[in-house]
């Protein structure tokens, strides 16, 4: 190979060992894809070389997002991946810990989609970036510069991979070192496998097993099924979210077609096919206005979220999709029972009484769940406001979105805008009761 791993390592260990503050930790942005798993890799066996005293003066942190919308089956091998891993750092004497980061509950994909009316992710609102990949990583980084004052974020990102990510890296880059700034206060990251091309890494990840043990073998051939790239670990907006082929969340309905899902299915696993035919539904009514509101979630007119009824519609076909799915793989679920319970906590906060979660699963599932704690809570709440407001139903509304739009907003990152968004909305009711 003309790849020389031996200059890798030892940069690996120079940057490791020479560190000007030898005890900020290395978080590992680990995807489970072939470039992190090659970071990985070369980091574990640059460690391997270092006396064991030294080895442990920072902790080394592997960081894996789960979106909860990954694609079934690289959700399968990054679980097991990352128990060998687990287990291997262990057994090895290896300061290297564990770690899967998920967004919350209220940023999940079916909540924002299906509770609030979040319309499916395009180019110019994918509202999913944020949310599921960078806010959860945020988070864990965030508590370790809290923690330690510093951290540095390795990633598997290669320049290889495209012109914008080789333009990003350029830009942040401080001549003369490897490091490079984050955009969070003293946070660096350090890209070891950079310079690294695509016609070495695949000749590397077959000749060289990892240290965790098996091979990658099963990677390799995972990737030929699915016609190429996986989506890094997203920590930035200017870390590109997926690869060429979105080989990452099964719901992405940023391009046309998921070319990694069909290609999977057409070797062999057909047990897909409910999942890419309910991709291709968001994808088909994303921009059809027959299914949105004609208000914005703050009052305002425009094309506003999902109609209650299409995000029904939405919830019964995605529990359809899982109902067919789990007579092939009876363990994968496709949305939580925390999820189905935050959807129905949200279409009662916005005053939607028709349909009710429980009753779409339970037609589905023939089965039954019950949710009637949530139920009560919601209803006694609801009384509550409206004896509050002396019974005027006008006035419970507004204070319920003005009470949504105040959390909308608190779930951001930046909150400008509140004010007068708060405003306008008193102003349209003010209006309103005067006509």
């Amino acid at each position: 190979m003309a790849l020389d791993i031996k200059f890798i390592e030892n940069e690996i260990i120079d940057q490791f060992l020479y560190d000007e503050n030898s005890s900020r930790p290395w978080i590992i942005g680990f995807s489970g894809g072939k470039d992190s798993t090659m970071l990985l890799q070369l980091v574990w066996s640059a460690l391997k070389k270092i006396d064991p005293f030294l080895r442990h003066q920072r902790e080394i942190h592997v960081v894996c997002n789960d979106t909860l919308v990954e694609n079934p089956k690289i959700v399968q091998m990054i679980n097991k991946t990352l128990g060998l891993i687990s287990k291997a750092a262990t057994e090895q004497g290896m300061p290297i810990y564990v770690h899967q980061t998920t967004p919350k509950l209220e940023d999940t994909f079916w909540v924002k989609l299906l509770g609030l009316g979040y319309p499916a992710p395009n180019n110019t609102f994918r509202w999913c970036t944020d949310r599921l990949k960078i806010a959860p990583t945020t988070r864990f980084i965030l508590e370790k510069l809290n923690e330690k004052g510093e951290a540095v974020i390795l990633l598997g990102t290669r320049e290889d991979e495209s012109a914008t990510r080789a333009k990003s890296m350029k830009k942040h880059e401080i001549k003369g070192n490897r490091l490079r700034k984050h955009v969070l206060p003293n946070a660096w990251v350090y890209a070891p496998i950079k310079d690294v091309v695509i016609d070495e890494l695949w000749p590397y990840l077959l000749q060289v097993n990892p240290p965790w043990g098996g091979t990658n073998r099963d990677l390799v051939t995972l990737y030929r099924n699915a016609t190429g790239g996986d989506c890094p670990l997203v920590i930035d907006t200017t870390t590109p979210s997926c690869g060429n082929s979105r080989f990452g969340c099964w719901v992405c309905t940023v391009v046309k077609k998921d070319k990694s899902m069909e290609a999977l299915i057409d070797n062999g696993e057909d047990w897909m096919e409910p999942l890419m035919e309910f991709r291709d539904l968001l994808v088909e009514t994303r921009d059809d206005i027959t299914w949105r509101d004609d208000k914005r979630r703050n009052g305002q007119d425009g094309i506003g979220p999902y109609l209650f009824e299409k995000r029904a519609l939405l919830l019964e076909k995605l529990l359809k999709a899982q109902y067919l799915v789990q007579k092939d793989q009876p363990d994968l679920e496709l949305i939580t029972h925390q999820e189905l319970v935050a959807i129905q906590l949200a279409w009662y906060r916005d005053f939607y009484f028709k349909r009710k979660v429980s009753d779409i699963y339970n037609n589905i599932y023939k089965t039954h769940i019950d949710m009637s704690k949530h139920d009560e809570k919601l209803q006694q709440e609801h009384e509550l406001l409206k004896q509050s407001c002396n019974g005027q139903e006008e006035q419970v509304t507004l204070i319920h979105e003005l009470l949504a739009l105040q959390k909308s907003k608190s779930l951001m990152m930046k909150k400008r805008g509140l004010q007068s968004d708060i405003e306008s909305r008193i102003q349209i009711f003010l209006s309103e009761k005067k006509n």
